[in-house]
């Protein structure tokens, strides 16, 4: 594995487990809209790194270490680092612009820095292959990635479950726009599957503002 990666999810794993164990440590790093409002903005990234339980942590380090290692692989360390960074702070962003007035929103998990390293591997390797439970074949990685938006955005709308759905939007509009600046040959490579993948996002930032009506 790559040493970022490993060091990115040990220290996730180290403050998670923190967060565990110490109630007050928990909610003074978790993201809350009206703690962040009235000045505590490094809960938009210290969030990130806290989890509500094992198989939260789990299922969020299993998709760092499948997606990560691609991003770090083919971009570097340094560039692996602003794609993480970069998603997770993306993410709280869109989340406190579209939780602004829900003072008690609250959300916590690697979720939208995960999202971002989805988004960019898929720009970075176009010919990936997932597969889908219970779906029995794989599935191109761009249809994956457009098919896991587009839930997202239902889900925001929907309220589906108790999931940070805006997290996971913003992290992918962060990966796919830091990807793009980062590995600017991925566009010139494919053009059509770049194009694809930011259909539900210029939908997203067009129509974003009406998905709260109902």
């Amino acid at each position: 594995m790559n040493q970022v990666v490993l060091i990115v999810m040990v220290a996730t794993v180290l403050f998670s487990l923190k967060g565990f164990s110490d109630l007050s440590f928990f909610d003074k790093y978790k993201f809350q809209v009206s703690k962040i409002l009235n000045g505590e903005k490094i809960r938009m990234l210290t969030s990130g790194f806290l989890h509500a339980d094992w198989i939260h942590l789990a299922f969020n380090m299993y998709a760092l270490y499948l997606f990560g290692r691609i991003v770090a692989g083919n971009l570097g360390a340094i560039s692996f680092l602003i794609v993480y960074f970069g998603s997770l702070l993306a993410g709280s962003i869109y989340s406190l612009i579209f939780h602004k007035k829900e003072p008690y929103y609250s959300a916590i998990g690697a979720s939208g820095a995960v999202s971002g390293m989805v988004y960019s591997s898929i720009m970075i390797f176009p010919q990936m292959e997932l597969m889908i439970i219970p779906i029995p074949i794989p599935i191109p990685g761009y249809i994956f990635g457009i098919g896991y938006l587009l839930y997202s955005i239902y889900g925001m709308k929907n309220k589906v479950g108790n999931v940070g759905h805006s997290a996971h939007l913003g992290g992918a509009m962060g990966g796919f726009a830091l990807t793009l600046i980062l590995y600017p040959q991925g566009f010139i490579e494919n053009k059509m599957m770049i194009f694809l993948l930011a259909i539900p996002i210029l939908l997203l930032l067009v129509f974003g503002h009406k998905l709260k009506g109902k």
